[in-house]
Parts: C-alpha cells; structure tokens; sequence
C-alpha cells in the first residue's frame, strides 16, 4: 500500500506541474476557480473496493478543484479504499449498508456545502471538466448539470450496457415526458437547494433514476454536457450486475411513476380493466338486448367485476394525485426556501472574472 501512496503522490505532481499548463484551457480554468473561490465545494466519491484507483481520483480532483473539500464514501469495503483515500487527503465517510444510493444519502445528509460533485471513485470520469460542469451551472442558474458518458472505445461499456442505457431513456421518457440521454451518469453537479431537497430513498444503482426523476417532478432547470468516459483501470471491476440492476431500475421507476404521476398510472391501470370489461360484456349486452336473459352468468360477473375495479383505479389515482400535489407543493417551498445558484454568484462578485 505504501509503494501505491507513493505512486499515486508522484503522478499527482507531475499533473499539477505539467498537466495544467499553458493554453485557452488553463485560463478558462483559472477563471472558472475564481468564479468559485467564496464557494464551498464538495466532491463526492461513493466507493466500494477502490484502492487499487481512489488515490488518483481523490488528487485529480483536488488539483482541477483546489478549494474543494473531497469526500470519499466508504460503502464497506473489504479491501484499503478508506486507508489509502486518508492518506490521499480526503474525508473519509463510511456507510455500512451496502449500495451506491445509501453511500449518496448519507453524503447529502452529513456534508454541508454550496456545490456538491457527485462522481464515482474508478477513475472512469473526465475530472478536468469538473470546474467547466460547476461553472456552468453558476453561468446558466441551474440546478443538477449532467455529464453524459462519451466514448470510442469498445472497452469502457460492458456488453450490452450502451443499449441498455438506450432503452431506459426512452422508457423514461416514455413514462415521465422528459428526454434525458443518459440518466445513468454517476458525474453530476448540484446546487445545495437540489441536494437539501432530494429525498435519496434508493439504495443501489437506481439512485441516478431516482435524481432525474426528482429534477423532472420539481421542474428543477438541468443540462447535460457531454464528457469523455474511460475504461476501467485495470485491476478495478466493475459492480453492477446487469441484469439484477436492470430489473431493480426498471421497478424504481415505476414505483416513482406512481409516487410522481399516479393519475397517469392508474388511470392507464383503469382504462386497460375498462376495455376489458367491455370486451367481455359486450356480447353479453348484446345477447341480452336481443333475447331479454342473460345465460352467461360467468361472463357477466367477470364483466361487472373489471368494470367496478376500473372505477376503483380511477378513484385511487384522483386521491393520490391530489396528496401527490400537496407534497410536491411542499418539497418545492423547501427548495425555494435555499438559495439559488444565481444569488450565490452574486454573493461575493470577483473584480475582473467578466461573468
């Protein structure tokens, strides 16, 4: 471990000699950092078995960000991730409960800042675009700035993951009339009002769904950016278990269309138990206008039954559509209640920045 620490410290200042030099980009980012200076930043790392690669995100970050104060989320790990991000000069947090959701809720509950960077500890995201992704969140008054996931290699998704990245937008979309391109980037940037407002009620990998939900419910103004995605380091794995996860994503959201919009769900609900009601009664309907009996006593029942359960479906979506308002109404007076984005830049103005 000493010998990693060692050669996680080296790289470390040969970047902040070399890998921040001249150029249009050094200068937008010391721009950017000045922007940010009265800020307090905090850069979030939920992590599980990352010794082999925490050091280097842990100094990555704090060379790119030199104020902010970065914290790594232990998820109980089995190997020397919290040792080694100590020694990196992180905050270590540690979350028994295993999953990325209950590492990212009890960041939000126990850190306090202005701007939270939410990032994964594999080193898989481009970390010189965070003072870029925090600024543009300040220029343009947002809330959560996304960094969506480019990349040409082969390697950096697992087989199958880009289409199932895929097919998950377009079910979101489908299901909350909202296009996002990749809901499951683990890179984002919130304001504190997004932070201080968001409920993290999942507990694995679903927690990406639920924070775009919760932007979507809230009307929470977002943006993506798109970012370079690396392949793993080696020696590091990957722990999502496609189709675990998959299934586990696909049921959040649909317990967060019913949390969100039960209306839409229930009275799709009702109207699939309407039709058939009818499919089913109407030859009934028919044969008893034409001959003044029923004979088909079963299919009547069947018919009556389907048709009082959409009823009830429609009833239930109206109940739990108007204690959906009521509680939407009240998350979005504690969101307003903190201050936005805009008034923090306004705070402390620096001479000079041109924003």
């Amino acid at each position: 471990m000493t010998s990693l620490l060692r050669q996680t410290r080296r790289s470390c200042h040969i970047r902040e000699d070399s890998g921040v030099g001249a150029g249009s980009f050094n200068g937008k980012r010391r721009r950017g950092i000045r922007v940010l200076e009265n800020k307090k930043i905090a850069v979030v790392l939920p992590c599980f078995n990352e010794a082999a690669v925490i050091a280097n995100v842990v100094c990555d970050f704090k060379t790119v960000l030199p104020g902010a104060t970065v914290y790594v989320i232990d998820n109980n790990s089995t190997d020397e991730t919290a040792d080694v991000a100590r020694r990196a000069g992180a905050i270590v947090l540690h979350e028994a409960l295993k999953g990325k959701g209950n590492a990212v809720r009890r960041a939000f509950c126990e850190i306090e800042a202005d701007v939270y960077i939410m990032a994964d500890g594999d080193g898989t995201y481009d970390h010189t675009r965070a003072a870029q992704l925090v600024r543009t969140m300040f220029d343009n008054h947002l809330d959560m700035v996304v960094a969506t996931r480019h990349t040409e290699s082969k390697d950096a998704y697992r087989r199958g993951h880009q289409w199932g990245n895929i097919l998950f937008n377009a079910v979101l979309r489908f299901l909350f009339g909202e296009k996002f391109t990749d809901i499951f980037s683990g890179y984002r940037v919130f304001s504190r009002r997004f932070v201080k407002t968001f409920p993290a009620l999942s507990c694995g990998f679903e927690i990406e769904t639920e924070l775009s939900v919760h932007a979507i419910q809230m009307g929470i103004p977002c943006r993506e950016v798109p970012t370079v995605y690396f392949d793993r380091a080696a020696g590091t794995v990957s722990k999502l278990k496609t189709y675990r996860d998959g299934w586990r994503i696909l049921l959040t959201m649909v317990k967060l269309m019913k949390h969100v919009r039960p209306m839409a769900m229930f009275a799709a609900i009702g109207g699939v138990l309407a039709g058939l009601s009818l499919l089913i009664g109407a030859p009934v309907i028919v044969y008893f206008l034409q001959t003044h009996t029923v004979p088909r006593i079963p299919s009547t029942v069947a018919a009556a039954s389907l048709m009082i359960l959409s009823a009830i479906s429609f009833v239930t979506g109206i109940i739990l559509d108007s204690i959906t308002y009521a509680s939407t109404v009240n998350k979005r007076l504690m969101y307003l209640s903190h201050r936005s984005p805009y008034e923090l830049k306004q705070e402390a103005p620096v001479k000079g920045d041109g924003a």
